[in-house]
């Protein structure tokens, strides 16, 4: 294992996002196993333009680690990430974490209400703040941005403009939170995973992801999956298809299931897929979050 001040994180950009909330707080958790005297001695942070490119880093030994969101409480899964597992990449995930997503309005410090003339942010915060937004700043021009953190930044060096984003982004970037958790939605939570070329030890409190690809689309291909995991006694806590890319109509299925690929009930369970599938890929066996 390389030392602290030799690994790196890779995250998707930019500083003040949540993903790169999650990467310091993956970070700081790492930190926490060392010595006392090694703490100083942090990994350094990568920004990353896009999920594909945390991947390709990893992937290339270029990153020791990535961390990147896989499924959000509104919004679903990320689909860019669950196709670079299945796909692409053989990283492995590490670990994962839950961030509670929380939207403030951010401006320039001194700002009021009265002086805002336009919203910025990434589309899904500001549909996400719509009826904050209707009941408080009613008939403000949106503007649409690649990122909250983008829109907080703009919005600090804008006069007029507000940014909807993180604290940290605030913090980041010398903001004054306006307003806070102003979402729609309470109870907004987005899961983040870290990936690495590496397995984790089992805990007795872990969770597996797999990709599964079918022979051929026929009746019962899923009843049949599913009834493995049922003699083995196993609980899926999380289920969905995708598209191969191969053909319109062929599909893989994504599951998440309790319990560590060494388990023996779960080592049973795979070995009997593996005859009946054309692949079974371990995404990985992590501590439960």
């Amino acid at each position: 294992m390389k030392n602290a001040s030799s690994q790196t994180y890779a995250y998707l950009g930019p500083e003040g996002t949540y993903s790169h909330e999650a990467a310091l707080l993956f970070r700081a958790r790492a930190a926490e196993k060392h010595e006392p005297g090694e703490r100083s001695d942090l990994p350094k942070l990568m920004e990353c333009a896009s999920i594909p490119e945390v991947f390709d880093l990893v992937d290339r030994g270029r990153a020791t680690f990535g961390v990147v969101p896989i499924e959000n409480a509104l919004e679903g899964s990320v689909n860019e990430t669950i196709d670079a597992f299945s796909f692409t990449s053989g990283a492995q995930i590490l670990a994962e974490t839950v961030l509670d997503i929380h939207h403030n309005l951010v401006v320039a410090p001194g700002t009021t209400l009265e002086d805002i003339k336009t919203i910025a942010s990434h589309p899904q915060a500001l549909g996400q703040s719509r009826r904050w937004l209707q009941a408080n700043l009613p008939g403000r021009a949106s503007l649409a941005t690649t990122s909250t953190a983008e829109a907080v930044r703009f919005a600090v060096g804008a006069p007029g403009v507000a940014g909807i984003g993180a604290t940290l982004a605030a913090q980041q970037f010398g903001g004054e939170l306006l307003a806070q958790q102003i979402e729609d939605h309470f109870g907004n939570q987005t899961r983040f995973v870290l990936i690495g070329n590496a397995t984790c030890a089992r805990t007795g409190n872990d969770k597996t992801s797999l990709a599964l690809f079918m022979r051929e689309d026929k009746p019962g291909t899923l009843l049949m999956i599913l009834e493995e995991f049922a003699y083995a006694g196993l609980n899926l806590t999380k289920i969905q298809s995708r598209p191969t890319k191969r053909a319109l109509g062929d599909y893989m299925f994504w599951i998440d299931i309790s319990g560590h690929v060494e388990d023996i009930d779960v080592k049973t369970a795979l070995d009997c897929l593996r005859l009946k599938l054309r692949a079974v890929k371990c995404i990985g066996s992590y501590p439960v979050a």
